[in-house]
């Protein structure tokens, strides 16, 4: 849809505090930050809105609470002709929730201009309302990708007059599975638009949605992603002879929920996950000797959280970028600096604390002196001696990962996966995880206590009107 999308200019977090008297904006925008009290822009609105206001396609790292919903709010009401009842403006998001909150904060700054209408469009409500108020006539939709899709497949919503796209918290739409809706309601909008794409984390998908619907966007990272100040750094001597052996005492000690595992060779990799499986640790691994299905398999039960630890190479973990990292091992010590600041960083994103455990041999001591020059602190020298009376129950992770075999060739979506458990099969929402559709099959997290229960209603039951085969992914 594009011809050139590489960023045209990355800008790091500003400095807080400006003013909106500096951007070009309404009377009626004015009066509503006055009243709503908002007098300076946050980091990334003062980062963004100077890139949108001027019309151009923006892909914005920004985490939830960041005042992102405004960013983009002031920048799509811009562009509203509000004497114009068609939707000029669409934002998709991953849940309901997060749609009705945009949804709020929309009307809230569009108070003072005339007659506005806003409509939240989500899956969990009847289809008719919702197509009643479309004919009635509406500038901004906000809601799901789901959901979108089903109104354009039926005729109810419109999209010729838009010209901003909106893509909010646009990682966990991917995670949720909804690459597919995204890409189909993205391909009904005119070519000749603004898109906007606000994300917390830049995995590989985000910069493939990028390339396919974005024009030479410019791009905004905030620095603050990436607090070392999160991340709890240590270091344990150990003998060379005993280091898998030690990574499950740190497992047991520190008993995070997921961890990720560094070593340098594959066969140590390997070796690992023997060691830890034996000790009753739900351990994977990734190399790059896997086929893509069997890779995406692994990173889709580590995302989910049923699988506690992931062991890995550098290469193997290339690109990898997953929420909620509780903790990175250093099994094997790297001799590159800058790929160990890489590694530990993955944990202690966005508002969350990380561990980082790094065993070191005595031949590492060289390694670990590059290191702490390069990140300009001291090492945090600890002896694995202290830890051996840590808890010695087994680390069970909270979610297992369900796999149904049919997938987007079956026209499987993960509305109707939600659908089935929580409707039929009597589960609540908050009882499932995250819903992966890929072109054969279909993962859905649940939590451990309903994983057999779950199984046995989805193979009795019915999604998308087919019976299915189910299995739970354990070792």
């Amino acid at each position: 849809m594009s011809d050139n999308t590489s960023p045209a200019a990355t800008d790091t977090t500003p400095a807080g505090g400006r003013s909106f008297d500096e951007l070009s904006l309404s009377p009626s925008i004015r009066a509503a930050l006055n009243q709503l009290e908002y007098h300076t822009m946050t980091p990334i609105q003062a980062a963004s809105l100077p890139i949108t206001l001027a019309g151009h396609d923006l892909i914005a790292q920004a985490k939830t609470g960041s005042g992102k919903t405004a960013a983009f709010a002031l920048a799509l009401l811009t562009n509203l002709n509000p004497r114009w009842f068609a939707v000029q403006a669409m934002v998709l998001c991953p849940t309901r929730e997060l749609a009705e909150q945009v949804t709020q904060e929309i009307r809230r700054l569009a108070r003072f201009e005339d007659n506005i209408k806003v409509l939240s469009l989500c899956g969990g409500t009847t289809m008719r309302p919702q197509m009643a108020s479309l004919e009635h006539g509406a500038h901004i939709v906000v809601g799901t990708p789901g959901r979108m899709l089903d109104h354009l497949e039926r005729g109810s919503l419109q999209l010729n007059g838009l010209n901003t796209l909106v893509l909010d918290e646009a990682d966990r739409m991917l995670d949720m599975g909804f690459h597919d809706d995204i890409v189909y309601v993205a391909k009904q909008c005119p070519k000749a638009r603004q898109t906007l794409l606000f994300s917390a984390t830049y995995p590989e998908g985000i910069e493939r949605l990028a390339r396919q619907f974005l024009r030479n966007p410019q791009e905004v990272k905030l620095l603050e992603q990436h607090d070392r100040s999160k991340i709890r750094q240590r270091f344990y001597e150990i003998k060379h002879e005993e280091r898998l052996q030690a990574v499950g005492v740190l497992l047991k000690h520190y008993r995070p929920v997921s961890t990720l595992a560094f070593c340098n060779t594959k066969q140590q990799c390997r070796d690992l996950v023997e060691v830890l499986r034996g000790q009753g640790f739900q351990a994977l691994t990734l190399n790059g000797d896997m086929e893509q299905r069997e890779r995406d398999q692994v990173l889709i039960q580590f995302a989910n959280r049923s699988c506690s630890v992931l062991v890995a190479t550098d290469v193997a973990a290339r690109g990898l970028d997953i929420a909620q990292l509780e903790a990175v091992i250093n099994v094997d010590m790297t001799p590159d600096p800058e790929i160990h600041v890489h590694r530990i960083g993955r944990t202690g994103r966005a508002d969350q604390d990380g561990w980082a455990l790094s065993l070191c041999s005595p031949g590492d001591k060289r390694r670990i002196g590059a290191i702490a020059q390069a990140m300009g602190s001291e090492p945090e020298w600890h002896g694995l001696g202290s830890l051996q009376s840590g808890n010695d129950a087994p680390l069970v992770p909270p979610m297992v990962t369900l796999q149904i075999l049919g997938g987007r060739k079956e026209k499987i979506r993960p509305g109707d996966v939600l659908g089935a458990l929580t409707g039929e099969a009597g589960f609540t929402r908050e009882q499932i995880g995250k819903i992966t559709v890929t072109d054969w099959n279909t993962y859905v997290a649940v939590v451990r206590e309903i994983a057999a229960e779950s199984v046995r209603r989805l193979s009795a039951g019915k999604v998308k009107g087919k019976t299915v085969k189910v299995r739970a992914l354990e070792d």
